[in-house]
């Protein structure tokens, strides 16, 4: 795999870094974008639609559900059918996890994962709102995720898996759950290319999606290494464009403070949706 020059913090720290920002977030004394957006409380508008969700989705959420954090809009790939089993990872405030929970119905389940208890608290409370009582929200990590071998039809995750240091054993945690033969659809942030070495060590810059990143070669090494195959990549743009208006202020300061430009790192970073599955002998 490619040698990359990992941030100053450690492992530990970087994942405290990303929960407390996340649930000052979720408590609404952060901002999840640039000051410019104001996108304290939801999504900028357009801002989801633009990232491929349905506006019909969209508007059935309660208030607060969508915060505007994701990169893409998996669950669009994953052809969910009523009766599944399926999981978020990092489910955040719920907005994917809600969809899902239209698309199984009251006869299928959803299990959001997340390690931030500000964040579940409003899951929580967003899944009561919509009166969906077959949704379950559950304190954890991706890389220990708190459900039994093998019982799982789908799992989706929306640009959190580059914010986890070891996304192998993510992907082994993802074989694991799933059932042979289930499905995955991801949206996430990869690298095509180097990131500047002053980028890829600040720790700010990992907590705003982008030098948590790996590249795509290795990501998908990775997914191959855990017994998940059928890879098919749905969507690929650059990330810094999708997000141009709407960057997250880890980002926006970190750049600042750097000196550089989306165009010094035009067409590095990237938002890649994919769909993949388990292999059967896995």
């Amino acid at each position: 795999m490619t040698d990359q020059i990992k941030p100053t913090a450690s492992s530990e720290e970087i994942v405290a870094t990303v929960r407390d920002r996340y649930g000052r977030i979720a408590e609404g004394s952060d901002s999840c974008c640039s000051p410019a957006t104001g996108c304290c409380g939801s999504a900028p508008a357009g801002l989801s639609t633009g990232l491929g969700y349905a506006a019909a989705d969209l508007n059935l959420l309660p208030d607060g559900a969508d915060l505007g954090l994701g990169c893409g809009a998996p669950l669009e790939h994953l052809d969910l059918q009523p009766g599944e089993t399926v999981v978020d990872l990092g489910s955040g405030a719920g907005i994917d996890a809600l969809i899902a929970a239209r698309a199984v119905g009251p006869e299928g389940r959803v299990i959001g994962i997340d390690m931030t208890p500000e964040m579940l608290v409003k899951a929580r409370s967003n899944a009561a709102a919509a009166g969906a009582d077959h949704v379950d929200f559950r304190e954890g990590r991706l890389e220990a995720l708190p459900i039994a071998d093998e019982t799982v039809d789908a799992i989706t995750s929306n640009c959190v898996i580059n914010l986890v240091p070891d996304k192998q054993k993510v992907f082994s945690e993802i074989a694991r759950v799933l059932k042979p033969g289930g499905r995955l659809a991801v949206s996430d942030v990869m690298l095509d290319g180097e990131l500047p070495e002053v980028v890829t060590r600040d720790v700010m810059a990992y907590v705003g999606c982008v030098s948590g990143a790996i590249q795509r070669q290795d990501y998908l090494a990775m997914l191959s290494a855990a017994g998940l195959g059928d890879v098919e990549i749905a969507k690929d743009v650059d990330f810094l464009a999708t997000v141009a208006d709407s960057l997250p202020e880890e980002i926006s300061s970190a750049m600042e403070q750097l000196g550089l430009s989306s165009h010094d790192l035009e067409g590095v970073v990237r938002s890649i949706t994919y769909r993949a599955r388990k292999r059967s002998e896995s």
